[in-house]
């Protein structure tokens, strides 16, 4: 890569926001001057799009985005989504028989309807989501599973996420993917091959824009398929030990503005 990329992509949490899920103005400054002169920004995040609001109303202008962990790619402009990569019903089922078989104590959480709707069990622990009226509770397992679904979600209590993350794709090895984005024990399935890397590459293929002139950031291990495809691949300073061994380069922690830090240095603005 030159010393100038094409297109720059970034995950959110922990990444572009700070702790407080607020995204600073020197950040949202530096990503307005780079889309004005023409250098595309992409969000690349595990989140539905339900809570891409809360990021666009901090932003001058709606970026579009690569929501669940690649599953979706939304244009927030016309309210599209471009495309969508469910995990269909049947699978999802043999998915969840394995994880329980497994992990008899798992609950379950599904995200439907590309992501604008929730549904999950009764002592699934629900930790924050804003938009109440797209999330429902369901009366039977098979509720759950019944619609196509771009992410399930699988905690049981209290776990160390790497142990979990480990233990969950060990039993869908070959059938879905397995990763996490958080420290609290959250693991997040999606259908297999679908990943950051894969919904960015497809956004970027229809683009015209190779992978060498990439640069990404990110911070947790949902980040390492985009980070490893990128041509350039910058960890936040706060990183999960896994995305610092990977990473081209370093910035400064989500709270210290390490995104916006290292786009001024590249494209000489602030």
């Amino acid at each position: 890569m030159g010393e100038r990329p094409r297109l720059i992509a970034t995950d959110i949490d922990g990444t572009l926001l700070r702790d407080d899920r607020t995204l600073s103005p020197r950040t949202a400054d530096v990503l307005a001057r780079l889309t004005a002169h023409g250098t595309p920004v992409v969000l690349v995040t595990g989140r539905p799009i339900r809570w891409l609001k809360l990021v666009y109303e901090q932003l001058a202008e709606p970026l579009p985005a690569v929501c669940a962990n690649g599953a979706v790619v939304y244009d927030p402009v016309n309210d599209e989504v471009l495309r969508a990569d469910p995990l269909a019903p049947e699978l999802l089922a043999e998915v969840a028989r394995r994880l329980r078989a497994e992990v008899p104590e798992i609950s379950f959480a599904v995200e439907i309807v590309d992501g604008r709707e929730m549904r999950h069990e009764a002592h699934y622990p629900m930790r924050w989501d804003a938009d109440h009226a797209a999330i429902r509770v369901v009366e039977t397992p098979e509720e759950l599973l019944a619609a196509p679904a771009v992410k399930l979600l699988a905690r049981a209590g209290e776990q160390d996420p790497d142990a979990f993350v480990a233990l969950v794709a060990g039993a869908v090895a070959g059938l879905a993917e397995a990763t996490h984005s958080s420290y609290s024990g959250l693991v997040e399935i999606s259908g297999a091959g679908v990943t950051k890397a894969a919904g960015l590459a497809w956004y970027c293929a229809r683009h015209g824009i190779d992978a060498a002139d990439v640069m990404a950031f990110g911070d947790m291990p949902n980040d390492l398929p985009m980070l490893t495809w990128a041509g350039r691949a910058v960890a936040v300073a706060n990183a999960h030990p896994a995305v610092l061994e990977i990473a081209d380069e370093v910035t400064a922690a989500n709270t210290s503005d390490g995104v916006a830090a290292y786009l001024e240095k590249v494209f000489g603005v602030g």
